[in-house]
């Protein structure tokens, strides 16, 4: 991304040789300011910012960056806590989930931001000066044209200053990395039970259940395909219950702000709804009437169900790779394209995006340097250092390309251009015991017959949560 600057015509600090020489402590007080910014992430290791801290200093030598890695389980409220206490971060990773529950904790991005840089005049003497400029931003055409669109729906927020003024939207975060849902598969239970190829389709998803699942006399579960169809132990459920719905046709929000999962659209034919239809496609995995019977809430996580080799298959993200990998390193486990309804109409493919984008704190006392390093770090002169070394599927368009023929990520970045994602209003929390208790009551028949009421219960329950 190309960023003008403007210098504002004089130098700040003393001059700075080429060598490295020179110091801070010029003669006004900005001279001598020195700025420390501290990140908050969640599961990327230190080693992966390495890179991007040091050439973010080596442009700014008075910004020290400290990067802070908290654990999954502590971080929300421990985040949440600290802005209470007024000693948050500057910079925070917000996953795209929280963002609308977020905006009150968050600084909008501004049109400009007022930083110091070092840069190299003279003409015969070349020497490295630090100079006060004031740079503009990013404008909503280049984020448009820069990131997925997925992110572009979910960082884009109203914004309104005071009582006085009108809303505006505004950019709230950028990510540097993105991921989607895919198929992982054991190879060796697939060539067993002669399948020659993961299923590409839902149809020949089916047929592959219907093929490694084996049952006994008892009615046990002895191999299971997949562990889908159940809320609580299958990883990421209302994940793969959400991309299920989107597949089939179902908007989950409308342009409103309404939540119209349990809605059924214009022209639509079918006599069942297609969020019902959704629902039950997913359940039948668990009920024991169906041919597709595979799964039930007995068994274990379906994340340790095909680590240990319960399940030939399993539905998850890049993420777990690494986690697979070092759990089963024996295991013979490979990655295909998420299964779609059809695979005739590339343009009809709908795969889903999970990632954490990062914000910047509106009580942060270094707003405009905070937002200076996060589009520094996401630009893609600079984001590839990080995504080589957390190994992760990239945000930015132009970076795809580069990544399809990674062996771990291709398949992961292949379906970041059809990703979507939907606004789950703003307790994350809420709407995920929504999704899974949507679940349990078609397995459960709390309704009876009457599965659309279902659907229309967890609509109203999300609902809450956009208010």
């Amino acid at each position: 991304m190309r960023i003008q600057r403007f210098l504002t015509g004089f130098v700040l600090f003393a001059t700075l040789l080429t060598t490295g020489a020179g110091c801070f402590g010029g003669s006004t007080a900005a001279t001598s300011t020195k700025v420390t910014l501290n990140v908050w992430g969640v599961f990327d290791d230190a080693d992966s910012w390495k890179t991007l801290i040091e050439k973010y200093h080596a442009l700014h030598p008075n910004v020290t960056v400290e990067y802070t890695k908290l654990r999954f389980e502590e971080y929300k409220d421990e985040l949440i806590r600290a802005i209470a206490e007024g000693k948050g971060p500057d910079v925070m990773a917000v996953h795209n989930t929280w963002l609308g529950g977020f905006t009150n904790l968050l600084a909008p991005m501004p049109d400009a931001v007022n930083v110091t840089h070092l840069e190299t005049q003279g003409t015969l003497r070349k020497e490295s000066v630090l100079v006060a400029t004031s740079q503009s931003t990013m404008s909503m055409k280049t984020l448009k044209s820069n990131f997925i669109p997925a992110v572009v729906d979910d960082v884009v927020m109203p914004y309104v200053k005071d009582a006085k003024s009108d809303p505006v939207d505004k950019i709230f975060a950028l990510p540097m990395a993105m991921d989607t849902l895919a198929l992982f598969y054991n190879e060796d239970m697939l060539n067993a039970a002669g399948i020659p190829q993961p299923p590409a389709t839902w149809k020949d998803f089916q047929e592959a259940v219907k093929t490694l699942t084996k049952i006994d006399t008892a009615g046990k579960i002895t191999q299971s395909a997949v562990g889908m169809g159940t809320s609580e132990n299958v990883e990421r459920a209302p994940d793969i219950l959400s991309v299920l719905m989107m597949q089939n046709g179902v908007q989950m929000v409308d342009d409103r702000g309404r939540v119209t999962l349990n809605d059924v659209p214009s022209g639509f034919s079918r006599e069942t709804p297609p969020g019902v239809q959704a629902v039950q496609f997913y359940t039948d995995f668990a009920n024991p009437t169906k041919e597709v019977y595979t799964w039930n809430d007995t068994m274990p996580s379906s994340l340790d169900a095909f680590v240990n080799g319960q399940t030939a298959m399993f539905l998850g993200y890049s993420y777990h790779l690494p986690i697979i990998r070092t759990l089963a390193p024996k295991l013979n486990v490979a990655v295909s394209a998420l299964p779609q309804i059809s695979t005739g109409d590339a343009t009809q493919q709908v795969n889903y995006g999970n990632y954490w984008a990062e914000g910047v704190s509106k009580d942060s006392k270094q707003q405009d340097y905070a937002w200076d390093f996060i589009l520094f770090a996401t630009d893609e002169a600079n984001v590839t250092s990080f995504l080589s070394d957390a190994k992760k599927p990239t945000a930015l368009r132009s970076l795809v390309a580069s990544q399809l023929n990674d062996e771990d990520l291709g398949v992961f970045a292949a379906q970041l251009l059809t990703a979507k994602t939907w606004y789950r209003g703003r307790d994350v929390d809420a709407e995920e015991k929504a999704m899974n208790q949507l679940i349990d009551d078609f397995l459960g028949r709390t309704y009876g017959d009457d599965t659309q009421k279902a659907v229309d219960n967890a609509a109203r329950v999300i609902a809450q949560t956009y208010l």
